[in-house]
């Protein structure tokens, strides 16, 4: 049993930590208060190789696993850049699983080698706003008329759809009344983001605002039957397979964010001095920053659990959740002690650690809440009787 990185894992964690390290605290900064998509570290990324860590090969990308990816994305966050850096190329990780898996050989050469080169930007677009994350309800049709489908309906919470030219959308092709179980009649689209026929509507919202996220509205938007990714009607069951890499993803992003804030309560710790003393050496000081360190190490311990799992093929929902689940909340827990650690100072914005404080709230609330989280592990895993 080793718990150690490998060679190439450690590899991967100081080569983008020294993309990161470009973008100083003074960027990120700048990217909260005016907004606007960091272009220069997603260019920066792919023109190294890492916007196609876990895609084949064959289509341009490095066929490595989520485990390399978890690194990967972990050492994004903990750079400073937090969540609006992790999210600026979260979807290049995750979200084309499908593709990979269900696509066409033609349909992976056409969509996924633009997306490693950085030439072209995806979104994910799922969530709507009368469903949540009751996604067999969602109200999104897609109506087949002779060589294409027609895409009508709503989404939310859309990241990147500002500056997405591709978006892989979930839609209802046969409607809820005519299937036998909600999860049928669902269909996935991998398909150009035309602006004629889709409203793109920013959410101005408590943090990463260099990252967009939106409401969505399709008017018609026309989708070539070649853009439709697998059959007909299981686009439910295709989405499924980039879920648990999506929680194992967020959760790296969230320890490393709270790593980041931990490492800058400790420097502070260690300069400010009160009563002729630093306050790090009081105790009151010191046993919150130990917690969240222990913390911190745990959520990335089982982070890597079920990265591993996922990558050797062995079930993981139940890690994945629980590392989704562990991670923002040490994460969170790290964040708010950075604040308090900094005083009247962590108020401050060029202390940066009320920044990390509002983008954690990120991992803490999607893609699935903590509440739903603990749901699952009590019937999925301690055999309790399902609440909802």
């Amino acid at each position: 049993m080793d718990f150690a990185l490998t060679p190439e894992q450690e590899a991967i964690r100081e080569t983008v930590s020294a993309i990161a390290a470009r973008f100083d605290d003074a960027y990120w900064l700048e990217k909260d208060r005016a907004g606007g998509f960091p272009h220069e570290l997603h260019r920066a990324l792919a023109d190294e190789g890492f916007l196609g860590i876990c895609i084949p090969e064959a289509y341009g990308g490095s066929g490595l696993g989520i485990a390399e990816a978890a690194v990967m994305m972990q050492a994004i966050s903990q750079s400073g850049a937090g969540m609006s850096g992790a999210s600026a190329v979260h979807m290049n990780i995750f979200g084309l699983n499908p593709v990979v898996v269900f696509g066409t050989e033609e349909q992976k050469r056409r969509m996924l080698p633009p997306l490693v080169r950085g030439e072209e930007k995806a979104c994910f677009m799922v969530t709507e706003p009368d469903a949540g994350l009751n996604t067999t309800h969602l109200r999104t049709r897609a109506e087949k008329r002779g060589d294409h489908y027609v895409l009508t309906g709503r989404k939310i919470w859309i990241s990147t759809a500002q500056v997405a030219e591709k978006a892989l959308i979930l839609a209802r092709t046969t409607p809820l009344e005519e299937v036998r179980r909600p999860t049928e009649g669902l269909s996935l689209f991998y398909t150009d983001l035309n602006r004629d026929y889709v409203e793109v509507r920013e959410i101005d919202k408590m943090g990463r605002k260099a990252v967009d996220s939106n409401q969505v509205f399709l008017d018609g938007l026309p989708v070539p039957a070649g853009d439709l990714i697998g059959a007909e009607g299981r686009g439910f069951e295709y989405i499924l397979h980039g879920l648990n890499p999506e929680r194992i993803l967020i959760a790296a992003e969230a320890v490393g964010l709270g790593f980041a804030a931990l490492e800058r309560a400790v420097a502070y710790a260690k300069e400010r001095v009160v009563f002729d003393r630093p306050i790090g050496q009081n105790q009151g000081v010191q046993h919150p920053l130990a917690e969240c360190w222990m913390q911190l190490e745990a959520a990335r311990l089982m982070t890597m659990n079920a990265a591993w799992r996922y990558d050797s093929g062995l079930s993981c929902g139940a890690e994945a959740n629980s590392a989704k689940y562990l991670a923002a909340e040490a994460g969170f827990r790290a964040c708010q002690t950075a604040v308090m650690t900094h005083g009247g100072f962590g108020y401050a914005r060029d202390f940066h650690v009320e920044r990390y404080l509002r983008e954690i709230m990120i991992p803490r609330i999607a893609p699935v809440s903590p509440q739903l989280i603990l749901c699952f592990i009590a019937e999925k895993v301690l055999g309790l009787p399902k609440s909802y």
